[in-house]
């Protein structure tokens, strides 16, 4: 299975999120709202096709709306297999952190001696 990039599984996360109304424009709103990170609309729209092509997304054409000058948008949702390579990712992130000693119970940086 294809493992994710950082950006690859927010956008599929925020693609969840949306549910029916995830298209390039509110898949950006998410994102820059929830992660403090400024992207471009085209880097969003890039991720979107090439989670496609990877076959973690499919597309389909929504009706036209007045907001958009009477242009359709593109509504995406995440496949099957969309969902297992998130559930991967998941998997693999919690394994790490449940590796990690209490997080209070770590030294910080400053405690270190760097000799």
């Amino acid at each position: 299975m294809d493992q994710l990039g950082n950006l690859e599984e927010l956008v599929l996360l925020s693609v969840c999120a949306l549910s029916e109304d995830a298209y390039g424009v509110s898949v950006h709103r998410v994102l820059t709202e929830e992660t403090n990170r400024q992207l471009t609309i085209g880097a969003v729209h890039t991720t979107l096709y090439r989670l496609q092509d990877k076959g973690y997304l499919s597309s389909k054409m929504g009706g036209a709306t007045n907001e958009r000058g009477g242009r359709r948008k593109r509504v995406f949702v995440v496949t099957g297999a969309g969902l297992e390579v998130l559930r991967s990712s998941r998997s693999v992130r919690e394994r790490f952190w449940s590796a990690i000693p209490a997080l209070d119970m770590l030294p910080s940086l400053d405690s270190i001696s760097f000799a």
